[in-house]
């Protein structure tokens, strides 16, 4: 029950193996994935902000 130990070399062996499985994308998908990434970050940070900015006026009145 205790740990088995491989060689490292089956590690990088199974690393390979894996790696010529993954389907990269084509540079369209990539730019068009990229892009949603970007827009949907920016929209994020704008909504994260007017809400510090909301709350921030909220807490002034509240304090006074």
């Amino acid at each position: 029950m205790g740990d088995v130990k491989k060689p490292r070399g089956n590690f990088f062996k199974e690393v390979k193996a894996e790696m010529k499985k993954v389907i990269w994308p084509n540079g369209k998908d990539l730019r068009k994935h990229t892009i949603v990434v970007v827009a949907s970050i920016i929209l994020v940070g704008l909504v994260v902000a007017l809400l510090d900015l909301l709350f921030g006026k909220g807490v002034s009145l509240l304090i006074g």
